[in-house]
């Protein structure tokens, strides 16, 4: 069966951090797109060989503004960063979706444990406002971000701004590369599967999201495994970065 596509008109774009662009688009009807946080888009584009696509998850909730904001490492000589680096407020592109069931789903009340590098963070954002629900209704959260050092830190603000003000609620810095001098009880030092061992991990009553770099999602789930984790209380998303073509 064909993919239904339709336009999005681009909306803004900034530099999220040294290496993610944050970018929005809307719909050219102006109706909002119906999704599930946690769920992706295709862009699509035209090439000399024919029409590809990139996946991005959405990093903003469902909004009656009908805004889909998306975030992206740019990759030199990529296909995709060329146009998206490029577009002009205005301009349109294909899209399809929204796709996925990364999402959070229907628990009894558990703590989630939602882990995430880089980018891998995106999904997290967009469910912020279904987080904050299901801690009303008992459940606990911990958002673990994995990235080199802190300037990476992409939509940190966002998940600090919630723990501060949200019992129930944690966050957690993991940097692999550069640790701050003065670090807040909030930043990690090592690989963000190197916080496992400190949490207290539940089989029982725990339940672990997994969303980027493939190699840590692999490495996660056997140290979640060798801590008795079953592979459905485990959801993962793996995000394989694009190449340019040779």
């Amino acid at each position: 069966m064909a993919i239904e596509k339709f336009p999005v008109r681009f909306a803004w774009r900034r530099m999220a951090t040294p290496h993610v662009m944050h970018l929005a688009f809307r719909r050219s009807d102006e109706t909002p797109l119906d999704f599930v946080p946690g769920q992706f888009l295709n862009l699509h584009f035209d090439t000399a060989t024919g029409s590809t696509h990139r996946s991005y998850s959405i990093a903003n909730p469902p909004d009656a503004d009908g805004l889909l904001e998306i975030a992206m490492s740019p990759v030199a000589g990529g296909l995709a960063t060329d146009v998206l680096g490029t577009l002009e407020p205005g301009q349109e592109l294909l899209a399809s979706g929204p796709f996925g069931r990364f999402v959070l789903r229907e628990e009894p009340p558990c703590r989630y444990l939602l882990v995430g590098t880089g980018t891998g963070i995106t999904p997290y954002r967009s469910m912020l406002p279904l987080i904050r629900e299901r801690l009303g209704e008992g459940c606990r959260f911990h958002v673990a971000l994995g990235v080199w050092r802190r300037e990476e830190l992409l939509f940190g603000d966002d998940f600090l701004r919630v723990a501060e003000d949200s019992p129930g609620f944690e966050f957690t810095a993991c940097y692999s590369r550069e640790f701050p001098e003065q670090p807040e009880a909030w930043e990690h030092a090592g690989y963000v599967q190197t916080l496992f061992s400190s949490l207290e991990l539940d089989p029982a009553a725990d339940t672990v999201y997994l969303c980027g770099n493939p190699g840590m999602i692999d490495e996660s789930v056997e140290i979640l495994k060798a801590m008795d984790f079953t592979l459905k209380q485990l959801r993962r998303e793996k995000y394989v970065s694009a190449r340019p073509a040779a």
